[in-house]
């Protein structure tokens, strides 16, 4: 591994440790002796995404991070429990066989984490990805979540 302060390609691995989905290493430049920390994650086999227009395109582990951020923006959900949901999103599609997947099947995914997550991050989520056009867009998406949320005796008839 190079040296982010000196470039010297060698470095030597000083504490290794397991970081969840990733392994965690401290290491030590072999010349300067500059300490430093990278992480060594599985690089799943991923399909390329289906775009509504017809494109395709490389899944954006990044991108996926980026819209659950922006969904999530002032809600009670930590970094790491965005990470569990892109890993999760990643694990699934790496299981399937197919080499495309819709970006409609890799919304489905991310909302059946976030549905677990926090309420409103799904509502905001599903409504850019599903596209909504009007409130019974969200009617429809809300119902079900007031049917697992509320008592019996409050439900909506």
């Amino acid at each position: 591994m190079q040296c982010p302060v000196c470039d010297h390609p060698e470095s030597r691995v000083v504490d290794s440790r397991d970081a969840g989905e990733a392994i965690r290493r401290r290491r030590e430049c072999e010349v300067c002796t500059h300490r430093f920390t990278t992480f060594e994650r599985i690089e799943f086999r991923l399909p390329v995404i289906l775009k509504r227009d017809g494109r395709k395109q490389a899944f954006s582990r990044e991108k996926l991070l980026a819209g659950l951020r922006l969904a999530c923006r002032k809600r009670p959900v930590t970094e790491e429990q965005l990470e569990d949901v892109v890993v999760r999103v990643e694990r699934e599609l790496s299981r399937r066989a197919d080499r495309e997947v819709p970006t409609r099947e890799l919304g489905d995914i991310a909302l059946a984490a976030l549905r677990e997550l926090d309420a409103v991050a799904y509502l905001r989520f599903a409504s850019v990805y599903r596209a909504f056009e009007g409130p019974l867009d969200f009617l429809n998406v809300v119902g079900p979540l007031l049917d697992g949320a509320l008592p019996p005796a409050v439900r909506p008839k």
